[in-house]
């Protein structure tokens, strides 16, 4: 008999943003984080891994996530969006506000349960990733890397890509996981991921 999956993904609304750590909602409940920069396909990896199409905005033009969202899961759960950073186009006191808010958020007391960074499988990541990759090493909580847009690559070139990844972050080939928001691949592993976290 195989197991019921302890969060039913399909259940899923939209809470709140907060735009500043007094809009941080308080709870006992699990928190799985997505973090990325702001073209990485974010909102695509959420609508992904709920098997929606439009539930987190996807906006027309990058760095749309300047606030914290907040979905909850099943009742369970909350997913949390995190603001997409390093988009160009926005003035170097917005860029500092959404640091300190994502910083202050990986800060809190309560941490998180589980990282999900997004980063872009065509790209050596950038040095706002590394950033990234070190405040989650520093919450000490467990996080993966969720190798976006897989799709866009031959097969020869995934490994290799990977490889740089892993390096540029300075972490385990073992946490980076190919995907495709576009056809799906991957979803499988990160969903199980979600799961055994939360069992």
């Amino acid at each position: 008999m195989t197991q019921k999956p302890v969060l039913n993904l399909h259940i899923a609304e939209f809470v709140k943003s907060a735009a500043n750590p007094e809009g941080f909602i308080e709870t006992t409940f699990p928190q799985i984080i997505f973090a990325g920069k702001s073209n990485v396909g974010k909102s695509s990896v959420i609508n992904r891994i709920l098997n929606r199409k439009n539930f987190a905005r996807v906006g027309a033009s990058p760095g749309k996530t300047i606030h914290i969202n907040y979905f909850l899961i099943d009742n369970k759960a909350y997913f949390v969006d995190l603001p997409g950073y390093g988009y160009a186009k926005v003035s170097m006191d917005e860029k500092k506000r959404w640091a300190r808010l994502i910083e202050t958020y990986l800060n809190r007391e309560e941490g998180f349960d589980l990282g999900i960074f997004i980063v872009d499988i065509r790209h050596k990541p950038t040095a706002d990733d590394v950033v990234m990759a070190n405040w989650f090493m520093q919450a000490g909580m467990p996080f993966y890397v969720v190798a976006n847009k897989q799709d866009k690559l031959k097969k020869s070139q995934i490994e290799p890509a990977i490889e740089l990844i892993a390096e540029t972050l300075n972490i385990p080939k073992g946490i980076i996981i190919p995907f495709s928001a576009e056809k799906g691949t991957g979803r499988d592993d990160v969903v199980r991921i979600i799961q055994n976290t939360l069992e």
